[in-house]
């Protein structure tokens, strides 16, 4: 069969989590034996990855992409005019616009695969296609987008709130419009199946549109990322995450400003080390301030050294949607963790055995410490954590689940 792929970003390096969800889709499907053709926005520092991505694919075709806090206004501005939520907005450019409509009316494909929110409009030109000559379109999902929104909504400031519940809303309707329109989506925690169904008009069949939509968890690669030897009695806290990614900063911030300090009043000697690409300002002033006890590294090559010297990891987690890789990953790297009830959503994790969960300061305080306290609790859920992610999160076996949506497709392509 052949794919076009629309991807919002080069799924390569798999080194967070929306890029780790979509190179293992890739591989999987080029596993398989499929012809896949990739179209993707590319920014400037990925360029020298196109080519690794290429050993996968038939063809790439990119579209260059910059970002600015200038072009953003622009967008929300036009976002406010046309009614279209900002995130489809800031996407909806003209050249990839062009791109997409030249490769469907010049090129026959079985399927069109749309990776994420914002790039599932340029799938919705396959219905200026003859009837005959529409391929089957997938929807992605990597979230319910509508509900990162919203559960920010609770912490934003003030001034941020009327338009955050805008955008709520836009994108709520928005998903709810995209689900009617794909022949199937691809969602990867049962939560979110809901979620995307609350945005439906009234007037939708909701019984066929739920028969249309698949878990597919994320996956990752267990053979690469291996279990790492931690260092005996360490009183390290590691956490780690893309800063620009508005959930993780926040919960990051609610770790340090809200837990960390109950954590020292207990353990005096316990220090944090925050990994992330786009640390704010905030935080690298309370790194400079208390350097004993928090470092900021920004981005970092490699994550090994920072698990080796930890006691465990903490996935702070009050808003967000899908999956959290780095749980997955901190897993496969049978790192003992903390986090809270969302941020374990759509992994058959269970508390106790696989991880510690809390929901509050003072509940996540109290078990961050009775982890540091017990190196044996650390290594049983150390091997569990691992065990889980083997069995049912690597790429390899996880994704054989997309073999009846794609066997759909094929039985259309069938039909004479």
């Amino acid at each position: 069969m052949r794919i076009l792929l629309l991807t919002q970003i080069l799924p390569y390096p798999p080194n967070a989590g929306p890029r780790v969800k979509t190179w293992h889709v890739l591989r999987y499907l080029a596993r398989r034996g499929y012809e896949v053709t990739l179209v993707t926005y590319l920014r400037p520092e990925e360029e020298s990855y196109v080519d690794t991505v290429r050993e996968l694919c038939t063809a790439i075709h990119t579209v260059p992409i910059y970002r600015s806090r200038v072009k953003d206004l622009y967008y929300l501005l036009k976002s406010n005019l046309t009614g279209r939520p900002f995130l489809i907005e800031r996407d909806d450019l003209p050249p990839m616009r062009q791109l997409v409509r030249r490769l469907l009316e010049t090129e026959s494909f079985d399927i069109v695969h749309a990776d994420q929110l914002t790039m599932a409009q340029f799938a919705l030109d396959v219905d200026r296609l003859p009837e005959g000559q529409r391929p089957y379109t997938i929807f992605d999902a990597h979230n319910a987008t509508w509900t990162i929104t919203d559960r920010l909504l609770d912490n934003a400031p003030g001034v941020l709130k009327p338009l955050l519940r805008l955008e709520t809303g836009r994108v709520k309707e928005y998903e709810g419009m995209l689900l009617t329109r794909f022949d199937h989506t691809m969602v990867v925690i049962s939560e979110d199946k809901p979620a995307l169904m609350a945005g439906l008009s009234d007037n939708a069949d909701r019984d066929e549109i739920a028969r249309r939509i698949s878990v597919i968890p994320i996956t990752i690669d267990t053979g690469k990322l291996q279990p790492v030897q931690r260092q005996p009695d360490s009183l390290n806290i590691m956490t780690l995450g893309s800063m620009h990614y508005p959930p993780n900063v926040d919960g990051i911030r609610w770790f340090v400003r809200d837990i960390f300090p109950l954590v020292q009043a207990e353990e005096p000697s316990v220090t944090l080390t925050i990994v992330g690409k786009s640390p704010p300002a905030d935080l690298l002033r309370l790194a400079e301030q208390q350097p004993e006890s928090i470092e900021v590294t920004g981005f970092v090559p490699e994550l090994q050294p920072y698990m080796e010297r930890a006691a465990l990891m903490v996935v702070p987690v009050r808003a967000g949607s899908g999956m959290r890789v780095r749980l997955l990953e901190a897993f496969a790297h049978a790192m003992p963790t903390v986090t809270t009830t969302i941020g374990m959503e759509g992994i058959t994790a269970e508390n106790g055995r696989h991880l510690l969960l809390a929901d509050n300061p003072d509940s996540f305080a109290q078990e961050t410490v009775r982890l540091l306290r017990d190196p044996a609790l650390q290594q049983m859920l150390a091997e569990n954590g691992r065990q889980l992610a083997v069995e049912k999160y690597d790429w390899r076996s996880a994704l054989r689940q997309m073999d009846a949506i794609y066997n759909l497709a094929q039985e259309r392509a069938d039909v004479p």
